[in-house]
């Protein structure tokens, strides 16, 4: 058995398709979870953890106020922050936004 990659374990998503849904789901296959966060200007999402998880936002476009734990860090469009999940975060639009968020299992 060889544990080489195959043509089943590549997936292709058009992440320009998903802006009609806010919180979507790039990939059917959730290892690792990648979701494509639409938010317009002023909205946020209220403070939670991924305590599992360590994160990945990477902004797509517009403008991001990103609120973790007691620190809050201004991101732009091309902009890239990981950070462990395990703390409050809460994400705000500064202007309308997209990013992609990757949760990556933590190692144990």
């Amino acid at each position: 058995m060889s544990n080489e990659p195959t043509a089943d374990d590549v997936e292709v998503t058009d992440v320009d398709a998903l802006a009609e849904t806010p919180h979507a789901e790039v990939f059917e296959t959730r290892d690792p979870r990648t979701v494509r966060l639409g938010l317009d200007a002023g909205e946020s999402v209220p403070a939670h953890q991924h305590p599992d998880s360590m994160v990945v936002i990477y902004v797509l476009s517009g403008a991001l106020e990103l609120g973790l734990g007691d620190e809050t860090y201004d991101l732009d469009a091309g902009d890239a922050v990981r950070f462990d999940g395990a703390q409050d975060v809460s994400p705000r639009a500064v202007e309308d936004a997209e990013a992609l968020v990757v949760f990556a299992p933590k190692l144990r």
